[in-house]
């Protein structure tokens, strides 16, 4: 062969290796609640903890995470065209809201992205827009669990607090809580507030003292987050209710694992965020790389209640930020 044959068969060959090596570089974006969100800062530990393996592949991880929640959808929606944009490989993104988000998870889908649905969204919901895979918890379920555990510690009527009105996991929540007491013969009820009240603690904590006054039978109120229980707790104590209404939340924080602990707060329920981020992106950027996938469909990270009997284990992942 000829010296010319030769180099231009090596030229040939190192294109088709730099094509392939491009090919193994997943450039993944990961859309997220905002910084000051307690319960996303938990996601952000399993997205940095995942990122070395990708970036060792060649790959990068992009967090876009909103700022406020006050102009929730559209503003979800514009980090999905921002990823759309960046011309990403791969997107986690939750779906919340979805008839925003749906439109323009299938614009993603249809240039050429991965999706996996993380956190909110579902098994069903990941079939539908064609995503490869739901990891996190299924929210419904986990909510019937908190209602049947209410009612397994006598609880007979039990408030919902929605501070996110109209995000479709956080309606689930709630739902699945009415559901999960009235089949133990009990009764629940949703009470939702503004989403701008979202973190505003004194907000939410006179809008439930408010319904603990009015509605004396109220023995249960579950928050849907970990932060709306902190509010709950100061709310229960200034109605005069401690020890006669049980509080519960969706997710936890350390104040609420101290009340716990103390015997304040009847329990969490854990979806484990650090999972739901760490492995959405470990298995997107598996199946970008190398072809992957999981016989597992949906993968769920909860629900699980944590309680006084496994409280010392829990705190324990806390002190390693995992919890």
């Amino acid at each position: 062969m000829g010296f010319m044959k030769t180099f231009a068969k090596v030229m040939a060959t190192t294109a088709l290796v730099a094509v392939g090596t491009a090919a193994m570089a997943a450039d993944i974006a990961v859309i997220g609640g905002s910084n000051d969100d307690a319960f996303w800062n938990i996601i952000k530990k399993g997205i940095d903890e995942a990122t070395p393996a990708v970036e060792a592949n060649g790959g990068t991880v992009n967090y876009l995470r909103l700022v406020y929640y006050d102009n929730f959808a559209p503003d979800v929606v514009q980090l999905i065209r921002t990823a759309i944009s960046m011309e990403v490989d791969g997107l986690v993104i939750p779906n919340w809201v979805p008839e925003a988000e749906d439109p323009a998870i299938k614009d993603a889908i249809a240039a050429g992205i991965k999706v996996i649905l993380m956190n909110a969204g579902g098994a069903d919901k990941a079939r539908e827009l064609g995503a490869i895979n739901y990891v996190g918890s299924d929210e419904y379920v986990a909510g019937v669990a908190g209602g049947d555990y209410f009612a397994g510690n006598g609880q007979k009527n039990v408030l919902c607090i929605n501070t996110l009105p109209g995000t479709a996991n956080i309606e689930a929540r709630c739902k699945g809580v009415i559901d999960g007491i009235t089949a133990k013969g009990g009764k629940g009820a949703q009470l939702p507030l503004p989403s701008t009240s979202f973190g505003d603690a004194t907000a939410v904590a006179e809008a439930i003292k408010a319904e603990l006054i009015k509605d004396e039978t109220i023995d249960g109120v579950i928050t849907i987050s970990a932060g709306d229980a902190d509010s709950a707790a100061i709310a229960v104590e200034q109605a005069g209710k401690v020890g006669a209404t049980k509080l519960g939340s969706f997710d936890m924080n350390q104040a609420g694992l101290d009340r716990i602990k103390g015997g304040t707060q009847l329990f969490a329920i854990d979806q484990q965020p650090y999972l739901q981020s760490f492995l959405a992106v470990s298995l997107l950027a598996s199946h970008i790389d190398f072809g992957t996938d999981l016989p597992v469909f949906p993968v769920l990270t909860g629900p699980g209640i944590v309680d006084a009997s496994n409280i010392e284990a829990t705190l324990a992942g806390v002190r390693l930020g995992a919890r």
